[in-house]
């Protein structure tokens, strides 16, 4: 990888970006994607989208989204202590004795998820962190305080935990769900611009807000765009890692190339160009299964407007939702070559219909 977008890499991953809030995050986004689109907008919820060829009737959405799981602060007791409520799929087991940053009023407060000492626990629900049962200590010792601090009810919390990498071949760190999506469709705008390969089609390079609630973002920006074919990217379950039972969560490896999904919101011709396509460039790929649904902004799309050509390629991660969630280096690079070659097969107009 080149060092100048590491650094975007690296940079884009530490920033906060929790859903409903991810402001910041975008932005830096957009700085990055400016040098490679002809233009873009924003949307009323923050979605950002670049357009390459925008006076193009036939329109492509390459998407990805931005936002990573996080809590809110939901009540202060009268000693300091802050309970919280989940604004995503965050896992409270991840939760004790983590370092988190507070978004007060006044700034980042600093604070870290207490737990009582084993010696303390005596019974087995005692042991397993809840909802109910996380809280957070900021140094404050009375309501008043934590009021002082600017920390108040809806207050939004993320873990500080930031991007490393693993034996030279692993990129660790939180919300790489899926703000590594969201650098690798950047890298396919930058290696079409710098290739100098014209499109003959509208690109429209979607970095969605609020997967994490129910693909609220995607839902939004589908319907505004209106496009004829979205190729969408998100990760995935590796499950070589203990405590996978593969007969259920399939057989995926980190390491062993992009994962193409087959279901019902996938359309079955878009999907057969995306594997013949990694066929024909070399690229290794894996294959899985969804079941009603992806459960990724693949859904939203396939099923906006009156339909519209959808497909989705996964990159394998370990650990998610946690705060060291695990992606190959390598994958990382085949999903920007799949999109990217992909994109070149696809023609003006082109067709995805079963029949006409």
């Amino acid at each position: 990888m080149r060092p100048e977008s590491f650094e975007f890499l690296q940079t884009y991953l530490n920033n906060p970006s929790p859903t409903g809030f991810e402001k910041e995050g975008q932005q830096l986004w957009l700085e990055y994607l400016k040098p490679y689109i002809d233009e873009h907008f924003v949307d009323t919820y923050g979605t950002v989208v670049g357009v390459v060829n925008p006076q193009a009737k036939y329109k492509v959405v390459i998407e990805a989204h931005a936002d990573e799981i996080s809590y809110f602060v939901n009540y202060i007791t009268k000693e300091g202590y802050l309970y919280l409520r989940r604004n995503g799929g965050s896992d409270p087991l991840v939760a004790p004795s983590k370092r988190v940053n507070i978004f007060g009023e006044k700034g980042i407060v600093k604070a870290v998820f207490g737990w009582p000492a084993i010696h303390v626990r005596k019974t087995e629900q005692d042991k397993a962190p809840t909802i109910e049962t996380v809280f957070l200590d900021c140094g404050a010792s009375s309501a008043e305080e934590v009021a002082e601090l600017g920390v108040h009810v809806g207050s939004v919390v993320t873990f500080e935990d930031e991007f490393t990498v693993l034996n030279e071949k692993f990129y660790v760190g939180r919300a790489l769900d899926n703000r590594v999506g969201g650098f690798m469709i950047a890298e396919v705008a930058r290696r079409l611009k710098e290739g100098g390969k014209p499109l003959p089609f509208g690109l429209y390079i979607v970095n969605s807000v609020q997967e994490e609630i129910g693909l609220r973002g995607a839902e939004m920006i589908a319907h505004r765009i209106q496009p004829n074919v979205a190729i969408i990217t998100d990760v995935t379950h590796d499950t070589q890692s203990p405590m996978y039972e593969k007969k259920t969560s399939g057989d995926i490896h980190c390491g062993k190339g992009p994962v193409i999904t087959y279901g019902p919101a996938v359309q079955n011709n878009l999907r057969d160009l995306i594997i013949d396509t990694a066929k024909q460039h070399d690229i290794a790929f894996q294959r899985a299964a969804a079941t009603r649904a992806t459960g990724t902004d693949t859904d939203a799309f396939a099923y906006s407007n009156a339909g519209v050509a959808s497909a989705l390629i996964s990159l394998p991660l370990k650990y998610m939702h946690t705060t060291v969630e695990t992606v190959h280096k390598d994958d990382v690079e085949n999903v920007i070559r799949l999109i990217y070659e992909t994109l070149l097969r696809i023609e003006d107009g082109h067709d995805f219909r079963y029949f006409s």
